[in-house]
């Protein structure tokens, strides 16, 4: 089956001046991910995996080198330019779960689609929607604090996808769960990534967390020391041991 390239680097450098010093937080990186699939950047803290998140979702510039995004080049569009890209392309999914706290959960997933334009009463349907997918559609009038972690990365998850991007980057998304939570909250953006035909690239400094992604690339001072293929499958019954 032919497989259609959603993200293209070519030859991608990040070097910071500290002080007199050059650090190469990217040296060099090249790899092409496919629509459909479920990829996790992996490295220790240092290694140039965050830094890659953020260039791959327009947060930084490159100092040299493409990446090309659904056939777009992002590293030559202008701040504005980036924003709408975002806003219409990708889903964040983050360690730390960013709801707002004055907000109840279907007001937290609503939120991204107000900058679309959507009349309040569409929102609130669709929020509805995504949440009842990743499984809290119970909680939609829980206030973030009144919810487990868990319960409120489902959420994060529900926003991601309430945009309907073509593709979700997730940075250390199970960094505050325990090791259960950890496996659903995998298990469902795994079936996600299947069922929706969305391209999900996960950083993770966790080589556990990463052999469940159908491909890793293992990233070591700014540069791609391996790429790997194949998932390993969740087990029904809770984390595999």
């Amino acid at each position: 089956m032919e497989r259609t390239p959603i993200i293209r680097v070519k030859n991608l450098y990040k070097i910071y001046r500290v002080g007199e010093t050059k650090v190469r937080a990217l040296n060099g990186v090249d790899f092409t991910l496919y629509k459909g699939e479920f990829c996790a950047i992996v490295g220790t803290s240092g290694s140039g995996k965050s830094t890659l998140l953020n260039m791959l979702a327009g947060l930084e510039k490159p100092t040299k080198g493409e990446i090309e995004i659904a056939g777009k080049h992002i590293e030559h569009l202008t701040e504005k330019e980036l924003v709408t890209f975002r806003r219409q392309r990708i889903g964040f999914i983050f360690q730390s779960y960013n709801l707002l706290n004055t907000m109840n959960a279907v007001e937290n997933v609503a939120l991204p689609l107000s900058f679309r334009g959507m009349s309040r009463k569409k929102r609130l349907i669709r929020a509805k929607r995504y949440m009842e997918l990743v499984g809290v559609g119970g909680q939609a009038y829980h206030m973030p604090n009144q919810m487990s972690g868990g319960q409120q990365q489902r959420v994060g998850i529900a926003r991601a996808l309430a945009v309907d991007p073509q593709i979700i980057f997730a940075d250390e998304p199970t960094g505050n769960l325990d090791s259960r939570t950890t496996m659903e909250v995998l298990k469902l953006m795994q079936q996600i990534v299947r069922e929706q035909q969305q391209t999900l690239v996960m950083v993770t400094h966790d080589n556990n967390l990463a052999s469940y992604a159908d491909r890793r690339i293992r990233i070591i001072d700014g540069k791609i020391v391996s790429i790997e293929e194949g998932a390993r499958k969740i087990e029904e019954d809770g984390p595999a041991t």
